[in-house]
């Protein structure tokens, strides 16, 4: 199932930390681990995570899965 990603706002890693209290370097190991939401490339040297996507993680971060691409 794909989401309607239009009305999706993009939080930077910043906004994402604040919201999960994690740190950048757990923010990337869970990503690699398939137990946080996979980022979106913006630019070069830059990412961000759809808010959707991390408001799943928040609430229930020990459960979370990534949907497969």
């Amino acid at each position: 199932m794909t989401r309607d990603r239009r009305q999706d706002s993009l939080l930077r890693m910043d906004r994402v930390r604040e919201r999960t209290g994690l740190s950048p370097a757990t923010i990337y190991r869970r990503e690699a681990a398939g137990t946080f939401p996979k980022r979106v490339r913006l630019g070069v040297r830059s990412v961000a995570w759809y808010e959707s996507d991390i408001s799943d993680f928040v609430a229930a971060p020990m459960t979370y899965r990534a949907e497969a691409a």
